[in-house]
């Protein structure tokens, strides 16, 4: 009798360590508590091959929770709420197209309510050749414009900075001017890690310089060896690694995103390879240390 219930107490202990576990969510550990989940362009590959429900089931096998649009496959948004819900998944974020967001701030808004998204934004505003300072002021336009009407639904905007952003500018960059002509109250940052460093910007510096102003993040690794400093926002998307076997120096990132309260993480692997390399990233964010 005292055996059954030791081993009862045990199994008891056993389960309630594995509820918080699950409850804690994949990617998540004794330092990084995310919370994180997917941006689904990492699985487009998929989405095309095998199709919107085989895709789906695959991001919630990672035990991934929450989830990133950029698309939501010719379904009406309230109809792909249904298919990620049916699978245990929950949309927080969605990106727009620039023009859209210029052009159909309606449309965008009755979009992202049916979605039930938190955080709507826009990952490359439009350009021609070098990114310059009239681009830098009509982006802030349309940012702020899009950002006060989606702020009336209780939805944060938020821009995505792709690395182009880092023109010179006096002292600083054009990614400054932008941040600054974005007011704040309506307009939020997303840090792609990968597209901070690749220009040659430090994404733990530029965290700590704007500590108010980043909301969510995207962890993306850039393969070793691959030279930074370019302006062009384009890479190989080969150059995307696993979490953790990369340039960055990602204790030193996540403390950073911690300090300045960033609410929402995502994994993107924009690699050929994604679908094997996110379990792998899942797990390296579990187990780092800062």
């Amino acid at each position: 009798m005292k055996f059954t219930r030791v081993f009862t107490l045990i199994g008891a202990l056993a389960f309630g360590l594995a509820v918080t576990h699950s409850y804690a969510g994949a990617g998540t550990g004794k330092s990084f508590k995310g919370p994180v989940g997917l941006q689904l362009y990492s699985l487009r590959g998929d989405f095309t091959a095998r199709g919107v429900p085989a895709t789906l089931d695959k991001v919630a096998a990672y035990g991934i929770k929450n989830v990133e649009l950029y698309s939501t496959f010719n379904h009406k948004p309230a109809v792909f709420r249904k298919l990620l819900k049916k699978r245990g998944l929950t949309a927080t974020s969605s990106h727009f197209p620039f023009n859209r967001l210029r052009d159909d701030v309606k449309g965008v808004v009755a979009e992202a309510k049916a979605l039930g998204i938190k955080y709507a934004g826009c990952a490359w505003a439009a350009h021609q050749d070098d990114w310059d300072m009239a681009e830098t002021k009509e982006a802030a336009r349309v940012f702020n414009n899009v950002g006060k009407a989606l702020a009336m639904e209780g939805i944060m905007f938020f821009y995505h900075l792709h690395g182009f952003e880092f023109q010179p500018h006096k002292k600083e960059t054009l990614a400054d001017v932008l941040i600054r002509e974005c007011e704040k109250e309506y307009v939020s940052f997303q840090m792609d890690v990968l597209w901070i460093l690749f220009p040659g910007q430090d994404p733990a510096k530029l965290l700590r310089k704007y500590p108010d102003r980043w909301k969510l993040m995207h962890v993306k690794d850039l393969k070793n060896g691959v030279a930074t400093g370019s302006l062009k926002g384009k890479t190989d998307v080969k150059n995307n690694v696993v979490i953790g076997k990369g340039q960055v120096n990602w204790p030193e990132v996540l403390k950073a995103a911690k300090e300045v309260g960033v609410e929402q993480y995502y994994l993107e692997d924009e690699s050929p390879w994604a679908g094997d390399q996110i379990a792998k990233s899942l797990k390296y964010l579990e187990k780092v240390k800062f």
